[in-house]
């Protein structure tokens, strides 16, 4: 079984309650990000371990990106989608509370960029276009989508759920493409039920409120945006 196989429901368990073990730093990012195992009654599994003491101040983000990372898991759970590899808060990892996910073995050439035209793709891609618009993304590179086997992961989620409209992404091809159903009725379940407690746990209440405000007007014009036409910058940077 490989890494991205294991069931969510276990790779939760083992990295919430296994021994979390530091392997090293894991270059190119803006914050601390270490890569490590988590260890629970025999089973093993590599993680993505970001301590929050690692995070680099912002300007415009409040601190504890880590619980935005583990709130974009919890909403595409909620969505039924499966994005976004399984993260949890962890409390007493070795450099002190953060966020681990588990760890994708991607083939490491493949990004955004390069998956874009294969029509396989389009389907996921698409459903990822509608995640980042509800999350508000505000950071979605083309390295940020990961191809690992059969399946696309998105990652590197911290600079999500912000109240004001952020949503910084290189996912624009679909701009004014039609929700599809399956897109649809996600988001219809999204505002109808409660969001899930966990997601009231991790962000504020007018954070949350956003969320619900987000899907409900992306169903009501029942296509995804174009960029905004004003000074506000659609796209992150570096693009990869």
């Amino acid at each position: 079984m490989s890494q991205e196989q294991a069931a969510p429901e276990l790779a939760c368990r083992v990295m919430a309650g296994g021994e979390v073990t530091v392997h090293g730093r894991i270059a190119g990012s803006s914050n601390v990000t270490l890569f490590a195992t988590c260890t629970l009654d025999g089973t093993e599994l590599a993680a993505v371990y970001k301590p929050a003491r690692g995070e680099r101040p912002l300007w415009d983000f409040p601190t504890g990106l880590h619980r935005r990372e583990v709130a974009a898991y919890v909403l595409s759970e909620a969505l039924g989608w499966g994005l976004v590899p399984p993260t949890i808060e962890r409390l007493d990892a070795p450099l002190g509370i953060g966020s681990l996910q588990l760890f994708v073995d991607e083939d490491g050439e493949s990004h955004y960029f390069t998956l874009r035209d294969e029509s396989r793709w389009t389907e996921s891609l698409h459903r990822m276009a509608v995640f980042d618009v509800v999350a508000n993304n505000a950071d979605r590179k083309s390295g940020h989508v990961l191809l690992a086997g059969d399946r696309l992961w998105a990652i590197d989620n911290g600079l999500s759920f912000h109240c004001q409209p952020k949503l910084r992404t290189v996912i624009w091809d679909f701009a004014g493409d039609a929700l599809s159903g399956v897109e649809t009725a996600a988001l219809e379940r999204l505002i109808e039920d409660p969001l899930p407690e966990r997601l009231a746990e991790l962000l504020d209440p007018d954070e949350c409120a956003a969320v619900v405000r987000r899907a409900s007007r992306l169903l009501k014009e029942g296509c995804l945006p174009a960029p905004a036409d004003d000074d506000w910058r659609p796209y992150p940077w570096p693009l990869v």
